[in-house]
């Protein structure tokens, strides 16, 4: 049966219009002021925004391998549940997607349980250990590029190959930045205020820019394309906006978390904990001005879902990784657009145009003949953000108990309802 969206302000040329949207077959048929019911499954909005899936390019759904922090159908969930309809999914799994037969094993859990779009990632090196490259080629037509997420390349000369092979394939490298030879043994939080104040190890800024000024200089020689995640320092930023005045194909992202919080914010609870960590002041600032100025591309929350006893030793003993699919958007709203500090329309590019511009992934436009991948969002719906209530089985937010003013109240993909929460299921 056809569906018929009524009643929603759709995002389209930039602008808000009131409109109608007709769905059959998993793409979008008509947008118009006033389209006929004949017979469809009818949907009324109240109001509500439309807006092109979200897109995160940087998600661990943990499965194969560590399913009991969260699998594909959960995360997919959990990712429905936030408005998004496509996320690619980090290689840090077991086996690593390495080479064909290991990758064939995490497509075949994708295919039988995801909610939504989901678009692999292939390791940089054989298990993730910077030895070897691994089987690039043979992974490339079913990866959305290449990372070791969770472990910097040491090797420059790796590197570079990897680069050159990347570049051949016209995929990009999606590079974990972090030079291990600048860490301090035992960290747990940045190296700043809240280290010092607590006698607690900090980790080093430059353990992070230092690797992406060399990766940049590496791009110079390659031409490959590369996308620096979650960055988080404000040496980060500039390096990254010069780049880009160069004209090199370097993009980046960022988290919410990066862009709201700051090591001052910090509580003695894993679900503070994550890599790289919460950092300045300043580099927050950075950070926001880096996303207003289009120097960060993505908002990607780097949804990393542990088990309860992971995430239960403090700052000190907890394993990195926070979750942040399912409160993102509300967060993020409340947080900068509410306030003023940075537009509705920014948040858009970086969470539904950016993404599917690097990545090369369809939709994105709500017009006649696309996919019918969207999320409707309700600007006017107080709630406490419960972690407990989460799809993922991950439940560490450093979000968890905050108020905010919006939700995600539907979610559409491939033509699908993966997610509704408009309070009139009567109307499916």
């Amino acid at each position: 049966m056809s569906l018929l969206l009524t009643g929603g302000a759709v995002f389209r040329n930039g602008t808000f219009q009131d409109m109608d949207i007709s769905i059959d077959q998993g793409r979008i048929v008509s947008v118009s002021p006033s389209l006929p019911r004949d017979g469809a499954s009818v949907i009324e909005l109240h109001d509500c925004l439309v807006v092109p899936g979200f897109v995160d390019v940087h998600v661990h759904l943990r499965e194969p391998g560590f399913s009991y922090k969260e699998t594909v159908f959960s995360g997919t969930s959990a990712a429905a549940a936030g408005g998004y309809t496509a996320v690619c999914a980090m290689p840090n799994l077991k086996p690593v997607p390495d080479c064909r037969e290991n990758l064939d094993e995490e497509l075949a859990a994708i295919r039988r349980d995801a909610k939504v779009h989901v678009y692999p990632y292939g390791a940089i090196t054989r298990g993730e250990s910077g030895a070897e490259l691994a089987d690039m080629a043979a992974m490339s037509p079913d990866v959305a590029g290449f990372s070791d997420d969770g472990k910097g390349v040491q090797s420059p000369d790796m590197m570079r190959r990897a680069m050159e092979l990347a570049k051949s394939l016209d995929k990009p490298i999606v590079a974990h930045c972090e030079d291990e030879s600048l860490l301090a043994k035992g960290w747990c939080v940045h190296d700043g205020v809240y280290a010092a104040a607590h006698g607690l190890t900090g980790n080093a800024s430059e353990s992070e820019w230092r690797q992406v000024e060399r990766d940049i200089a590496l791009v110079r020689e390659t031409g490959c394309r590369y996308h620096v995640c979650h960055i988080s320092t404000k040496e980060s930023v500039a390096l990254i906006r010069q780049a880009k005045a160069e004209g090199l194909p370097v993009t980046c992202e960022t988290g919410p978390h990066y862009l709201v919080l700051c090591d001052e914010d910090l509580q003695d609870d894993g679900r503070f904990r994550m890599n790289p960590p919460i950092r300045s002041a300043a580099d927050r600032q950075a950070l926001l001005e880096g996303l207003l100025d289009g120097t960060i591309d993505c908002i990607a929350t780097d949804h990393a879902p542990h088990s309860p006893q992971e995430k239960s030793g403090g700052l000190r003993n907890s394993l990195n990784g926070i979750v942040g699919l399912e409160c993102a958007f509300p967060i993020l709203y409340t947080q900068l657009v509410a306030t003023g500090l940075v537009s509705l329309e920014t948040i858009l590019r970086a969470l539904c145009t950016r993404p599917r511009e690097i990545f090369g992934l369809s939709g994105g436009a709500i017009e006649p003949g696309a996919p019918a991948d969207l999320a409707v969002l309700d600007l006017n719906r107080p709630h406490t953000i419960d972690a407990a209530a989460f799809r993922s089985l991950g439940h560490a937010t450093p979000f968890d108990g905050w108020g905010v003013g919006t939700a995600v109240a539907l979610t559409v993909c491939g033509g699908e309802i993966v997610h509704h929460d408009l309070g009139n299921e009567e109307e499916l």
